[in-house]
């Protein structure tokens, strides 16, 4: 249960004086429900001001804040500005100019002859000083010398929020400390709450920033350490297999040496009694199906059972026809099961299973089903571990005695990265692609040359080839996605006729599946789709992608399109089609898209270039993001965190002491609770 203490900042934003209805929607669009979400919304700059008591002429250019008395007003003829003429102590004269409007607000806000406190940045204008759309202070208000800058939604004024920020920061208790003494006196770090004031007061301290920011980093640390001791206290099984079964395995590749290394570590992990916990990564056609395969034939060997987790039921179904294949005329049952699947077909798996006769069940989430039982569940191996949550990768841990977790994501994540999401797990990489396989050739066209890319379909159609053809994003919204998308499928369709399949996200599944499986039978030739084949079947046959408005996607997006062709032993292709008017950054991106088919190397960068944007988001990871650390931030806070975090645990794992009761606060407050149910006693 959340601590008393904290919730003053866990009340409703309307608990803040002049927050009604009007001003919580706009609160809302920023994401701002609770007073602490407000005090956490930390400023993205500041404006300084200088005060004067005269206007000078050094200060053109500069941001003012002066005493001034209109003296009249000036209205210009049709949609021209109005301008207040304006005198300081001295009788030096300014015009206060506002355009858009009518005069008479203007005569209301400056009545001549009332001074008026006003601030805003200092022009020359001809021969007189002027001052464009100046802010105005309350009466006996006095402007801040340095005032924050907030990110702002519609009907929401920075100094309005301002205010906001100040009520809810005066609602921040005094919290023990959590941080351990001599790494807070090493840092020069100030206590939590001055932290808090500090960076809303002064933006620029960077000292009350990175306090913040390693709180956060920590308590999630904290959180995955608690995750991760839970699970090494569990007791599972060790999985010892004589390696009977992989002998007889006839492979006609030799497995490159990163997926050797890989897989002597995962063996090694399933030795020990507590159950494994490791995230594999590998960039597309790195071969992690291999990896998997062989961890689910270490589980048969011991005389135990495997489950591989999928998903989507396309994908489940290519995972059980590529096993099936591998394994043929070994002494082991595969088997398959998805939603699809009723009645007796079903029935007849789940006996199967139960009893024991099935060694290794493919399926969707369909696996961890209630009905479904296994006999003896010993490892669970789960594909794009980003779609799949904590609470269903918990579900699949009550199935068997705290099976082995072998989680594996094709999404190239930077190391930074990876440790803040991952932190609970080991981490094995393959970064070595087997032999033979070509990289993809990938070619930036500018979308004057449409026509020449289309004909250049046609001849790809002409000799067989199947392509696919990705959609821009045209704004936020699945909406305009699927408009694109059938826009463009049209267009085609035009010329290829019934040859062009449709994909898109406001499709069902069962229809989105149909049309995957006419393109993966070779019934259709180009298959127009939206982002929802980023993570897809295999379809040797696809050499082609041809990637609309290219710069309007992230790096690490691009490369996952990209992966979609290349699957078999020819040579694929990749067009990116750019638009006109490219910003440096996206020139930066296309670049590199052509340089490199090194997923890693585009991830780092992906970071460089992206910096603080929405790497850490749902989108990219699957997994809630940071507020306040940066991707920049991470890179030295982190390492730093995860030892703290461990070395507390290991020290007080059931985190009863003074730091320990004050690291629960830390959890309750960034809303990583959920770990605190984990805790051991003593």
């Amino acid at each position: 249960m959340r601590p008393d203490i904290l919730n003053p900042l866990f009340a409703e934003v309307t608990a803040l004086k002049g927050v009604g209805p009007a001003l919580a929607k706009p609160l809302d669009r920023l994401g701002l429900d609770r007073v602490v979400d407000i005090a956490f919304h930390l400023p993205t700059g500041w404006i300084d001001r200088i005060p004067r008591d005269e206007l000078i002429q050094d200060d053109v250019g500069r941001t003012i804040a002066i005493t001034l008395t209109p003296e009249s007003h000036r209205t210009s003829a049709g949609r021209g500005p109005t301008r207040v003429n304006a005198t300081d102590a001295c009788g030096n004269h300014v015009s206060l100019v506002y355009f858009g409007g009518s005069s008479g607000w203007v005569k209301k806000l400056l009545p001549v002859g009332e001074a008026k406190r006003v601030s805003g940045k200092l022009e020359q204008y001809g021969q007189e000083l002027q001052i464009i759309h100046p802010e105005l202070g309350e009466p006996g208000e006095q402007f801040r010398d340095r005032e924050a800058i907030y990110p702002l939604s519609e009907g929401l004024t920075s100094r309005r929020l301002g205010g906001f920020v100040e009520q809810a920061v005066e609602r921040a208790p005094i919290l023990p400390e959590w941080i351990e003494p001599g790494l807070k006196a090493k840092r020069e770090w100030p206590d939590w709450r001055d932290a808090l004031v500090r960076v809303h007061a002064d933006p620029a301290d960077e000292k009350a920033r990175e306090r913040l920011a390693y709180d956060e980093v920590f308590a999630n640390q904290l959180a995955m350490a608690l995750v991760r001791a839970d699970t090494r206290k569990r007791r599972g099984r060790a999985l010892v297999g004589d390696g009977s079964i992989r002998a007889m395995l006839k492979l006609p590749y030799t497995p490159t040496g990163a997926q050797s290394r890989t897989v002597a570590e995962i063996e090694g992990d399933m030795a020990q009694a507590s159950p494994m916990l490791r995230l594999l990564q590998g960039d597309v056609g790195s071969g992690k199906t291999l990896v998997a395969t062989m961890a689910l034939l270490i589980a048969v060997e011991a005389g135990a059972q495997g489950a591989m987790l999928a998903p989507t039921e396309i994908l489940a179904r290519q995972h059980y026809e590529t096993l099936r294949k591998t394994l043929a005329g070994l002494p082991l049952n595969v088997a398959v099961l998805t939603g699809r699947d009723k009645g007796k077909v079903r029935e007849a798996t789940l006996m199967a299973l139960a009893s024991g006769e099935i060694d290794i069940l493919v399926g969707t989430h369909a696996i961890f089903q209630e009905a479904v039982q296994y006999r003896d569940l010993a490892l669970v191996v789960v594909d794009e571990q980003h779609r799949f949550g904590v609470a269903q990768r918990m579900l699949l841990q009550d199935k068997g005695k705290s099976p082995h977790l072998l989680a594996m994501t094709a999404t190239p994540i930077p190391r930074t990265l990876t440790l803040a999401q991952y932190g609970e797990m080991d981490v094995s990489r393959l970064d070595e692609m087997p032999p033979g396989r070509q990289p993809i050739e990938t070619r930036v066209i500018s979308e004057e040359r449409l026509e020449d890319v289309v004909n250049a379909l046609g001849r790809h159609l002409s000799d067989g080839g199947q392509a696919y053809w990705v959609c821009p994003l045209v704004e936020e919204s699945e909406k305009s996605d699927m408009a694109a998308a059938e826009a463009r499928a049209e267009t085609l369709r035009t010329r290829f006729g019934d040859r062009v399949g449709l994909v898109h996200g406001r499709m069902k599944p069962a229809e989105k599946d149909s049309v995957m499986e006419a393109f993966a039978g070779a019934r259709t030739g180009v298959l127009v789709a939206t982002t929802v084949i980023e993570v897809g079947v295999d379809v040797p046959n696809a050499t082609l992608i041809v990637i609309e408005h290219a710069d309007r996607f992230g790096l690490a997006q691009l490369h996952q399109l990209r992966g979609r062709v290349g699957r078999g032993g020819g040579q694929s292709n990749c067009l990116l089609i750019r638009g006109n008017g490219l910003s440096e950054t996206s020139r930066a991106r296309l670049a590199l898209m052509r340089e490199t088919n090194d997923g890693f190397r585009i991830a780092e960068e992906d970071l460089r270039l992206r910096g603080a944007g929405d790497m850490l988001g749902t989108r990219q990871s699957g997994e809630a993001s940071f507020r306040i650390a940066t991707p920049d931030m991470l890179a030295d806070l982190l390492p730093c965190a995860q030892d703290d975090a461990r070395l507390l645990i290991d020290r007080d794992g059931g985190l009863e002491g003074d730091r320990g009761r004050a690291a629960r606060t830390a959890l309750y407050l960034f809303e990583r609770d959920s770990a605190v149910a984990l805790l051991r006693s003593g």
